[in-house]
């Protein structure tokens, strides 16, 4: 078992507050850029098993925020993923979103304040079921359920070796500074060396998992080199790694809430603040930390179950994909300086049961 160490909540306040007070508006030197000027645009998937869409709305800032549906646009190819996080990307001016039924991935182009549809983009040899995308260094990276893979972008052409991966329960691939990471549903972390370019380059290796943190990972993001990802249904709701290898479980949400906690999905945001979809209890869970421990700071409710999260590339804003009785919406919530979220906008119910993959365009 790789080394833990347990972190005192009220000094991680301390690093939590004197961050955000003194950069709330952090970035990381690799993150996408935005224009000024432009629409802010929010793209979700159907996910539909037949023929999968995107569908695109728009964020109007202007005054009081309201979210409105812009278009529907086929991909070309079958969805059909389940359990799984980061289907659809978008960076700077291009985007993908993952067909899993088609073996596929389609490259999305934004001109204007308009989203099209590109080319499509096959998976390396004998690898299968896409089930999340990533855009970083220059490369699309996709985990499916046999392999990881790096294509240069936005040409789409491969670029490096495909890895295989232990088995089928994929569920997210994400991308830091040097190396890579597939958070496997089956209990495992794969970690995924990149070479100097950003390509995958070499084998995967599995980043053993303490009981307390290893089962379901789901949701990934990483500050710089440390992975934070959810073992949804272990006692920790949220583990770090860093790139040797070592682990450090956090504790999620005490007491629990009345149907349970599951944070499940990650996305990383201002200073050292991470948000988690919490499915069960029907909230976005709010976790600060260092590089090697944290803690739980509150969770703000949401009027479905949530799934896939998102920060906008000018940190000013959070979405979240969630499901109601009338169906699937996204949420949008304002991000204060000091990481706090307050509601914003809602999309309505356009007659879709359910979307997968959530991201920005600036």
């Amino acid at each position: 078992m790789k080394p833990q160490r347990t972190f005192v909540s009220t000094i991680v306040g301390a690093l939590f507050a004197t961050a955000l007070a003194s950069s709330p508006a952090f970035a990381e030197r690799d993150e996408p850029s935005f224009a000024h000027g432009r629409a802010t645009l929010l793209v979700t998937s159907t996910n539909n098993a037949t023929a999968n869409n995107i569908v695109v709305f728009r964020l109007d800032t202007s005054g009081a925020p309201s979210l409105s549906y812009v278009t529907s646009l086929a991909t070309g190819g079958a969805g059909g993923a389940g359990g799984n996080a980061g289907l659809v990307q978008f960076r700077d001016g291009v985007g993908a979103v993952a067909n899993y039924g088609s073996n596929t991935v389609t490259q999305l182009v934004r001109q204007g304040d308009f989203v099209h549809v590109g080319r499509s983009i096959g998976l390396a040899p004998g690898c299968t079921a896409p089930v999340s995308v990533a855009l970083k260094h220059d490369h699309l990276f996709v985990a499916g359920a046999n392999c990881a893979e790096s294509h240069d972008w936005p040409s789409g052409r491969l670029d490096g070796a495909a890895v295989s991966l232990p088995n089928a329960s994929a569920a997210q691939v994400v991308a830091g500074h040097s190396w890579a990471a597939v958070t496997m549903k089956s209990g495992s972390v794969v970690q995924l060396p990149l070479n100097r370019q950003g390509a995958l380059a070499g084998t995967g290796s599995l980043v053993a998992l303490p009981a307390g943190a290893n089962d379901t990972p789901l949701g990934a993001a990483f500050w710089g080199d440390v992975l934070g990802f959810n073992p949804a249904h272990s006692p920790n709701s949220l583990a770090l790694v860093n790139h040797d290898r070592m682990v450090y479980p956090i504790a999620g949400p005490t007491p629990a809430f009345p149907n349970g906690n599951a944070p499940c999905w990650l996305v990383k945001g201002p200073g050292n603040l991470w948000y988690s979809g919490n499915t069960p209890a029907r909230a976005i869970s709010i976790f600060f930390s260092d590089g090697a421990g944290g803690a739980f700071y509150k969770s703000v409710p949401l009027p479905g179950a949530p799934t896939d999260l998102t920060v906008s590339p000018d940190g000013k804003w959070l979405a979240v994909i969630y499901t109601a009785v009338d169906g699937a919406h996204i949420g949008v919530y304002s991000i204060d300086a000091y990481g706090d979220l307050a509601p914003a906008a809602t999309t309505a119910a356009i007659g879709i049961p359910s979307f997968n993959g959530v991201t920005f365009s600036q």
